[in-house]
């Protein structure tokens, strides 16, 4: 997929309330980046939802946990083994150790630590999808994806790129229904259909 497909997908506080915790002298913050088949508006009139397959396979992938999705600012990765990452029945939950000599992620630690930053996000391209249209709506069901990273995030909205993309998407499809239709109307006119 190209880059304006690739989308941001943001989850909002009240389902995915990130923690902190500190064992054997280690700190950790960890949450649902993610939730299953919960309905996400995008703007009035269309909603998008992640199905319980979305994630198989692709957490074997090379992938980090950010602060905002800044490539730059990496708290986590699995394959350092910083970054654990499961799906259960909820959705796609995760918890990174924090590097206490990274001021940035000890800072963050501390926000997530007294609420002032408890949202999530994650960075993917869609491998599959159902789109629905249901008249006066319409949903994608995000069914498959590459994911690439899993960010602790200040504000839980889409980036502009996601919702423009989708609009896209919709306005193409609804061009290539009416060309159908008019392809269709156009052969019965001439007896063909």
């Amino acid at each position: 997929m190209n880059e304006e497909n690739r989308l941001i997908y943001q989850v909002r506080s009240t389902q995915s309330k990130f923690e902190t915790r500190e064992a054997d002298g280690e700190m950790y913050i960890s949450g649902y980046f993610a939730v299953f088949n919960s309905e996400y508006e995008m703007w009035p009139g269309a909603v998008e939802s992640i199905a319980d397959s979305a994630f198989e396979g692709a957490l074997a992938d090379d992938i980090r946990c950010l602060i905002d999705h800044e490539t730059r600012l990496v708290l986590g990765g699995n394959k350092a083994g910083t970054l654990t990452l499961k799906t259960d029945s909820r959705g796609l939950w995760g918890e990174v150790r924090i590097n206490p000599n990274d001021q940035d992620a000890v800072n963050l630690y501390e926000r997530v630590k007294r609420g002032d930053v408890d949202q999530c996000s994650f960075g993917f391209d869609i491998l599959d999808e159902e789109f629905v249209d249901r008249g006066d709506s319409v949903k994608w069901i995000i069914k498959k994806v590459k994911l690439y990273e899993v960010s602790v995030v200040t504000f839980p909205a889409y980036e502009e790129t996601s919702v423009s993309a989708r609009k896209r998407q919709l306005g193409e499809r609804k061009q290539k229904s009416l060309a159908a239709w008019k392809q269709r109307t156009l052969k019965a006119l001439k007896g063909e259909a």
